[in-house]
């Protein structure tokens, strides 16, 4: 059995993430898995999870929103194309709503960590001056 190493897996669940939106927004109708919620916030919170499990593997949330915020747009153009589904502009802006909260808080997240880092490397610097004279 291969061993992967959490970075694979990572990038695995994005793209399987991706993977799940694709599928859902293209199978019939009656094969939708669906909530109590509404659609409206099943497509924020599909959106919101793909984004948050794509910005894990690529930690750059404001291109992987660009990017998702498109692929929302194209998959329900597409749904005019299956028998039993029609497209709706309203559900791309909820699509899209989930995606950009998401990249935000991923961004934040980034920045907080970013930050927390150099704060780590100055303080060790400073120790590191300290003890040395």
């Amino acid at each position: 059995m291969a061993s992967y190493s959490a970075s694979t897996w990572i990038r695995l669940c994005g793209l399987a993430a991706i993977a799940l939106l694709v599928i859902f927004s293209l199978i019939g109708a009656l094969a939708q898995p669906r909530t109590s919620l509404g659609w409206q916030l099943e497509h924020f919170i599909g959106y919101f999870a793909a984004t948050l499990a794509v910005c894990a593997a690529w930690p750059r949330p404001f291109a992987v929103a660009g990017a998702l915020v498109g692929l929302a747009g194209m998959l329900e153009s597409l749904q005019a194309l299956t028998p039993d589904r029609h497209p709706n502009v309203l559900a791309v802006f909820w699509g899209a709503g989930g995606v950009l909260v998401a990249s935000v808080l991923a961004e934040l997240f980034i920045r907080a960590r970013k930050a927390a880092s150099e704060t780590r490397k100055s303080a060790e610097r400073s120790n590191s001056i300290v003890e040395g004279d």
